[in-house]
C-alpha cells in the first residue's frame, strides 16, 4: 500500500527548521508495512498546497500531513484543503469548546486566533489533540486517505499513535520488516562495499543507508508474503550484515553511542575520568546526557589552558614547552594526571587543535590526540579530522568514546 508524507511550512522550504516528522512518520509508516513513496515538503501558500494534495490524492492511497494548523494568519492547511474539496469551512463547537478550556486552564482567555483552530473543512473526521490546541482532521481526496495534524513533534506523535494508526492499519498489507543498526567506525563507502552482494544473496531485501555525522545507520527492509516470513528473511540477512561489520556495529535503532558505552562501563564494572581540551567538556556532555552517568563517570575536567593542564593535572611544564600542549606526550599526561587525581580506573584525554586557525605545517587544523590511561598502562592515538570546528570537535569525542569502549572489553 502506498503513501506519502506531505510537511506543510514556509519554515521549513527555506531551511529555518529540519524536518524531523517526515523522518518520523515515514518510520512509522514503514512499520505498518505502507511504502513510503513520496516525502513531499510546501511552504505555507492555499495554491501550492492544494495542487500538491490533488497530485498525490491520484498517486498514492494515504496522505499523512503535518503543519499549518495553528492560529496565526500563516496556517493556511484548513482552507487549502476545504478550496481542494470544493467545500465549506465550519465550525466544530466540540473541539472549541476543548480549545477554550485547555486555554483558560493555562490562565488565559480564548481569542479569534486560538478559535480558528476549531474550523474544519465541512465533512471531515475530527481527530482530537489531547496535548495541544490544534486538533487535526482526516479527508478523502482523491482516491486517498489523508490525514492532517499539527507540525509540533510530541502532538503530531501522539496524534498519530492514538488516532491515525487505528484508521490506516487495516489498509496495508504487513509484509515487511525492518531493523536499522547503528554503526561507527568506517565512512558510508566502507560501509557499502563491505555489505556487497546481500541483497542479491537473500532476494526481498533491500539495504539503506542514513549518514548522521559520524555515524553511519543501516536499515534492513525485508518484503515477503506475511509479516513473520519477513521478520525471518530480515533476521538472516540482518545476521549477515552484521557479521560483514563486526565491531562496528553498535547498537540498533534505540541505542545511542554515548549510551552504549556507558552500558559497557556498567557490565565491566569500570570507573571513568575524562581530561579535555579542544572538545571542551564534549565528551562529559554526551554521557552525562544518558541516564545513569554518575555509575561511572567520577571528573571531566576541562583544562583549556596551560595552567590548568599542570595546576589540575600535575603536568610537568617542561612537557609541555618541550613538545606543545598539542601532542601525544601531553596526551598520555593529561590521562594519566585525571586518573591519578581521581582514581578513576580508565582515564581519557584530549588534545587538539578544533580550528579555524591555530594549524600549522606540522600540525594542521583537525590534529587531535587522544589517549587512554588504565593499570596496564597507557596508550595514544592521533587523528587527523576534516570539517569544520564542530564538526571536528564531535568527531574527536566518539574517536574517545570509542577507545572508552573497546578498553571496556
Amino acid at each position: 500500500m502506498t503513501c506519502a508524507v506531505l510537511s506543510i511550512g514556509t519554515e521549513l522550504t527555506r531551511g529555518e527548521l529540519v524536518n524531523t516528522n517526515a523522518t518520523w512518520l515515514s518510520s512509522a509508516l514503514t512499520d505498518l508495512g505502507f511504502d513510503v513513496v513520496e516525502e513531499v515538503v510546501v511552504d505555507d501558500d492555499r495554491m501550492r498546497i492544494g495542487a500538491a494534495l490533488e497530485r498525490l490524492g491520484k498517486a498514492v492511497r494515504v496522505i499523512v500531513c503535518t503543519g499549518g494548523l495553528g492560529p496565526t494568519t500563516d496556517d493556511l492547511t484548513t482552507d487549502a484543503v476545504a478550496a481542494a474539496l470544493g467545500v465549506k469551512v465550519v465550525r466544530d463547537d466540540a473541539s472549541l469548546d476543548a480549545i477554550r478550556r485547555r486555554i483558560e486552564k493555562a490562565g488565559r482567555a480564548l481569542n479569534p486566533s486560538n478559535a480558528k483552530q476549531a474550523d474544519f473543512p465541512q465533512g471531515a473526521d475530527i481527530l482530537p489533540n489531547p496535548v495541544g490546541t490544534a486538533p487535526g482532521f482526516g479527508v478523502t481526496i482523491g482516491g486517498a486517505s489523508a490525514f492532517f495534524m499539527p507540525g509540533v513533534p510530541r502532538e503530531m506523535q501522539r496524534m498519530f499513535e492514538e488516532h491515525v494508526v487505528s484508521r490506516i492499519r487495516t489498509l496495508a498489507t504487513p509484509s515487511t520488516y525492518q531493523v536499522r543498526l547503528r554503526t561507527y567506525g568506517l565512512p558510508e563507502s566502507l560501509v557499502g562495499d563491505r555489505l556487497a552482494g546481500v541483497e542479491e544473496a537473500y532476494p526481498g531485501v533491500v539495504i539503506g543507508y542514513r549518514v548522521q555525522f559520524p555515524e553511519i545507520e543501516v536499515k534492513v527492509l525485508a518484503r515477503s508474503t506475511s509479516r513473520e516470513s519477513a521478520r525471518e528473511l530480515c533476521d538472516r540477512a540482518t545476521t549477515e550484515v552484521r557479521t560483514r561489520l563486526a565491531d562496528i556495529v553498535y547498537g540498533e535503532v534505540d541505542d545511542t553511542f554515548p549510551g552504549v558505552v556507558g552500558r559497557e562501563m556498567r557490565n565491566a564494572g569500570l570507573t571513568l575520568a575524562i581530561a579535555e581540551s579542544c572538545t571542551g567538556g564534549l565528551v562529559g556532555h554526551m554521557l552525562t546526557r544518558e541516564p545513569g552517568a554518575s555509575d561511572f563517570l567520577l571528573v571531566d575536567a576541562v583544562t583549556y589552558a596551560n595552567s590548568a593542564k599542570t595546576g589540575l593535572l600535575g603536568i610537568d611544564e617542561e612537557v609541555i614547552r618541550g613538545h606543545g600542549a598539542v601532542s601525544s606526550e601531553v596526551a598520555a599526561a593529561m590521562a594519566e594526571g585525571v586518573r591519578r587525581v581521581s582514581g578513576a580506573d580508565l582515564a581519557l584525554s584530549l588534545t587538539g587543535i578544533a580550528g579555524p586557525g591555530g594549524g600549522t605545517a606540522q600540525k594542521p587544523v583537525g590534529t587531535v590526540f587522544i589517549a587512554i590511561a588504565a593499570a596496564r598502562g597507557t596508550t595514544v592515538v592521533d587523528k587527523q579530522f576534516g570539517g569544520d570546528r564542530q564538526q571536528i570537535q564531535l568527531a574527536a569525542a566518539y574517536a574517545g568514546l570509542d577507545l572508552v569502549r573497546r578498553a571496556c572489553v
